[in-house]
């Protein structure tokens, strides 16, 4: 993709700080998987692509790495930069990277990879990893085995359009591709069982209303969609009229290593 899609860039800019504010961090494994799998540390250059507002950048700060953020979306950039003044904060995309030829050696793609799943990303990548540079994908994505969870779904999903989505799947394409294939080692996989803890107000209402294609939405439809997250609340004796909230998640985290030593 050259270019933004048009939920993300306008959604994203409406609502950075409900963004912030609804998503779930990421649980503690990730920071052994940072450093033991991905060979994080202070000798290392890491690029969060499509780092948002900064949510997982902390993450890799955490780890003592250099960490090189890339965001398109200028509301969200400013949230990060506010937040995290110490991370470099580059203005860029999927398809055209800021940075040099084999420069970095990881780049992680936080709650993003779906929006720009392409060949051309891969081969973008590609370029600015060093030989032997890991690429990691990670999500946190809500668990709808459980009844509430799904019936959340039910309400947002009407409001998607075109907009790309994890749970489609479209984001495996590219990763099957003889490109990839050529470039990159098998993907590989870990998965762990997570939960966002919080108010109603902050794990249902605001992470919802943080999802691209509703916060693009006007602001009527917007209140039609809060009304409802609302009545669903009343409507489970496991949410009414509680203080806090555990939002069941999955946080699937994916890997590879760009061929060369």
């Amino acid at each position: 993709m050259s270019s933004v899609h048009d939920a993300a860039q306008s959604g994203y800019s409406q609502a950075s700080a409900t963004y912030r504010r609804g998503r779930p961090e990421y649980p503690a494994e990730v920071d052994s998987w940072l450093t033991a799998t991905l060979g994080l540390g202070p000798s290392a250059t890491v690029v969060d692509l499509g780092a948002g507002t900064g949510k997982f950048t902390r993450r890799l700060v955490a780890t003592g790495a250099e960490v090189i953020a890339v965001e398109p979306v200028a509301a969200m950039r400013a949230e990060l930069q506010q937040a995290l003044p110490q991370v470099q904060a580059l203005e860029g995309n999927a398809a055209a990277i800021p940075l040099p030829d084999a420069s970095v050696d990881v780049l992680v793609c936080a709650q993003s990879f779906h929006w720009f799943a392409t060949e051309a990303t891969l081969a973008e990548v590609a370029r600015v990893l060093k030989p032997g540079g890991r690429f990691a994908l990670i999500w946190n994505v809500r668990d709808e085995r459980v009844d509430w969870v799904a019936a959340i779904t039910e309400i947002i999903t009407p409001y998607e359009g075109d907009a790309p989505r994890f749970y489609k799947g479209d984001w495996r394409q590219p990763l099957q591709s003889a490109l990839f294939q050529q470039t990159f080692t098998p993907l590989q996989q870990q998965l762990w069982p997570h939960a966002h803890i919080g108010s109603s107000e902050e794990v249902i209402i605001a992470r919802s209303l943080s999802v691209s294609f509703i916060a693009a939405l006007p602001q009527a439809e917007q209140d039609k969609v809060e009304a409802a997250l609302r009545t669903l609340i009343s409507r489970y004796p496991q949410l009414r009229d509680q203080q806090e909230l555990a939002f069941p998640y999955n946080t699937e985290a994916y890997w590879c290593q760009k061929a060369g030593s």
